[in-house]
């Protein structure tokens, strides 16, 4: 049922297919929830977006016949130019799991801003400002670092900086980081982060009246 006609159910999703918006970051802007995951697709072409997924992690429940089974996965959308989605979903299946945790993950995509170490030569390599996050006992702190240091961290952070687009960063963290998917949800809220932070160039400019 995958080729049938997408009809919208939001309003942004009419606006969305009738193309009056021409970016994702018009949403943005605007704060806009986005509810259906047909929005990001039509911003990105195919390909762009590329999925990965992070961890699968088995979950019980006992009941009076036994134990039930299900499927946690975790999976990691972006398009390696500053925007970046975490998703997850349960279910019965592997396969049914990680279609849901990738339209999960769409919906949860965020910008990532990007900045520069020192001079302010090429394009955007690192994150602006040091940014922190945090989800259970996992605290995460992303470093501005110079051209060509590469991703100081983990193999999960080096995955996760390269689908946000983030060359270059050192990454402090704190607690039991190796509860892959808090790490995750720890290191995507620092990078959220990067935009919430008001930085002097982005001041309105003061009119002075005498």
């Amino acid at each position: 049922g995958e080729e049938k006609e997408w009809q919208p159910m939001t309003k942004l999703g009419r606006l969305v297919k009738d193309q009056k918006i021409e970016s994702i970051e018009d949403i943005y802007l605007h704060s806009l929830p986005i509810k259906e995951y047909q929005i990001i697709d039509c911003f990105f072409q195919p390909g762009t977006l590329k999925d990965e997924v992070m961890k699968i992690h088995p979950v019980q429940k006992m009941t009076s016949a036994g134990q039930t089974n299900r499927f946690v996965c975790f999976v990691l959308v972006g398009d390696m130019q500053g925007h970046i989605g975490l998703g997850s979903k349960m279910s019965k299946e592997v396969a049914t799991a990680i279609r849901g945790g990738i339209i999960a993950a769409k919906l949860a995509l965020i910008p990532v801003r990007r900045g520069y170490w020192g001079s302010k030569l090429g394009s955007p390599h690192t994150t602006p400002m040091k940014v922190h996050g945090k989800c259970g006992s996992v605290r995460v702190r992303l470093v501005p670092a110079p051209r060509g240091t590469g991703i100081v961290g983990s193999p999960v952070m080096k995955k996760m900086l390269g689908f946000a687009g983030v060359a270059d960063a050192f990454s402090c963290t704190c607690g039991h980081s190796r509860t892959t998917e808090n790490f995750m949800k720890a290191t995507f809220e620092a990078l959220r982060a990067t935009y919430a932070y008001l930085t002097p160039d982005l001041w309105k400019e003061t009119k002075f009246v005498k």
